[in-house]
Order: structure tokens, then sequence, then C-alpha cells
């Protein structure tokens, strides 16, 4: 059987031209995930693929780093799925594992070559966006979410709630009146009656 196995990092990247590919190498079966990440621990749909995949099978994978970014967890899968007498083939790569075959030494550096790359490109985009957060830092810049509610609003809550009682108001009403949180309202009442 021809099985596929699409990923993609991000949301916003598309899995679409991915699985075209697969299909059109006749895949009958197509794994799909978005994750993130150099780990393949999180990845439940090629646990699921290495799970289901049977002897004389052949796996299409797009590209080396699809299935993997760190050398180590790529040897791992593809010989175990070796091992398990499944073929591996990278279309873009253009490289081709064979159960039961001894496959060429050639094979095996181009492989561990492509996978370093795989690797190196990961390693290089961590290493970017942490120089870049370090810099928005350093610059003052505010790293996260934004705040839900402007200083004006949370003002306006607090003073609200200590006028409640005469104006009947709730924290649930005084909530919903200035847009604030109620996790972020009360995190604020605790910093104000802490200071007071």
């Amino acid at each position: 059987m021809k099985i596929g196995y699409a990923r993609v990092s991000t949301a916003g990247q598309d899995l679409d031209s991915q699985r075209q590919l697969l299909v059109e190498q006749g895949c009958e079966k197509v794994y799909v995930e978005k994750v993130t990440g150099t780990s393949t621990a999180p990845r439940e749909a090629l646990t699921d693929m290495t799970e289901n995949v049977r002897t004389g099978d052949t796996i299409y994978i797009t590209k080396i780093d699809r299935l993997a970014r760190s050398i180590i967890d790529l040897n791992n899968l593809v010989s175990d799925l070796i091992e398990k007498g499944v073929s591996v083939v990278f279309i873009k790569d253009n490289m081709t594992f064979e159960a039961g075959n001894a496959n060429s030494s050639m094979n095996t550096l181009m492989f561990n070559i492509l996978a370093s790359f795989a690797q190196f490109e990961r390693d290089l985009i961590v290493e970017r966006t942490t120089e870049g957060r370090e810099k928005a830092k350093a610059n003052g810049k505010h790293m996260g979410r934004p705040a839900s509610s402007s200083k004006k609003d949370m003002q306006k809550a607090i003073d609200l709630y200590y006028e409640k009682d005469e104006k009947g108001l709730s924290v649930a009403d005084i909530c919903r009146m200035t847009g604030v949180k109620k996790a972020t309202f009360y995190t604020k009442l605790k910093q104000v009656q802490g200071d007071s």
C-alpha cells in the first residue's frame, strides 16, 4: 500500500500542495498534521501512521524536513520503518530507502547531509527568533499578548467596584460595563488592595 505523510509547521501554511503531490504518487491514504517543533513526540498523525503501516507498504513524504528536523529522529524513524519492512520515499529529495535492500552508501550519506541541513535550518530559525525577541525587549517593546483592557477601563472598573453597593452592581455587571475580563479585574483588585 502507498501511504503519504504531510506536515506543515504553522496554521498559516498550506497542506494542499503536499497532499496533491502525494496523491499524484498514488498514495491511497495520506496522514496530515499541522505541528511545529523539532520533536516528533507531539505528532499524533506520525505516530498513528508508524503504528499502522505493514510489511510491504511504502511511505511517501514530499521532503526530508517534513518528516523530522532532527538528524537523530530522522535516522530513528527511517531505520524503524525499514526494520518493519516498510520502504520510505522522499519525493523532492529523490531518495528511496527500500526495506529488505542494502541501501547504497551514497544514499545514506546524502540522507544524512540533507538531514543535517534540515536541522541546521531549524536551529537558525530558533537563534534568529531568540535574538529578535531579546532585541525587542532591549528596545522596550512588550512581548506577549497585548493588555486586554486599557488603564482607563481598568480604573473605571476599580472605581465602580468601590461604589458597587450603593449602585447595586455585581462584579459581573462591572466587567460587562467596562469590558474588563473578570480574571484581569481580580488580579488588579488584589494589587490595589495590597498597595493600600
